[in-house]
């Protein structure tokens, strides 16, 4: 049963297909609130919680693509790319800047609904890892320091390194094993939740944007490595500070 509280923003400005499915959404138990345009949705934002974002990628003034670098930039918003284009290049795009997953339309009403309950579900459980990790306060490896409790990453200069919430979630994973090759199941496991399509591959590319978040600090280039057939390794030692 979904919680009442569950809000739902669908930003489309197709007066039918908003119409269509913010109703569905509500017929299904959720509050899903209609924005038309990005500063709608901003408004909205000023005034609710919002548990997850139905993103259309043709809008007028700011598209889909630039909300959707902008939620990642700002916190952890889910993001559910829907568009009639079904161009390869944007589904690749939406999923880079940080989308959760991708729905070309026309869609099946029942496929829309199973793709949200499973982001819902898959981002609820993303914070098992990081929170394990907490108690432990502050850890230190190849000259970072990330203080858990803050959800911080401060470079060997002294900088902060902005992550977002699902790169904190990774990086906290692996902290909690290092060096150990951990497969992309383990690691869709401990950030995302099992309810992950088996061939999903939003875990690669997570790792790649937190591999360029720890490349802005040059001495902590290539720490994460691949290992062909395996996965992935932290491939440096952690120490609690």
């Amino acid at each position: 049963m979904i919680e009442v509280s569950t809000v739902i923003a669908v930003v489309e400005d197709d007066p039918e297909i908003g119409a269509l499915v913010t109703a569905l959404l509500k017929r299904e138990g959720f509050e899903a609130e209609w924005c038309r345009t990005g500063e709608a949705f901003d408004r909205l934002r000023e005034r609710r919680r919002i548990d997850l974002a139905i993103l259309d990628i043709m809008l007028p003034g700011e598209d889909g693509l630039s909300i959707c670098r902008r939620l990642r930039a700002e916190g952890e918003v889910p993001v559910l790319m829907v568009t009639a284009k079904s161009d390869d290049i944007d589904r690749i795009v939406g999923l880079e800047i940080g989308a959760d997953d991708y729905l070309p339309k026309p869609f099946n009403p029942r496929e829309l609904i199973a793709r949200v309950r499973a982001i819902l579900r898959r981002t609820r459980g993303a914070q098992r890892v990081s929170s394990s990790i907490t108690a432990a306060e502050r850890w230190q490896f190849a000259g970072l320091l990330l203080d858990a409790g803050q959800r911080a990453l401060t470079g060997s200069d002294g900088r902060e390194i902005v992550l977002t919430g699902g790169e904190f979630d990774l990086l906290a994973a692996f902290l909690a094993h290092p060096q150990r090759v951990l497969s992309r199941d383990q690691l869709l496991d401990w950030t995302r939740g099992r309810d992950a399509n088996p061939f999903d591959r939003s875990i690669d590319v997570l790792i790649g944007r937190l591999r360029r978040r720890l490349a802005e600090d040059p001495a902590s280039a290539n720490l994460i490595k691949t290992v062909r057939g395996g996965g992935y390794i932290l491939a440096t030692a952690v120490e609690r500070a």
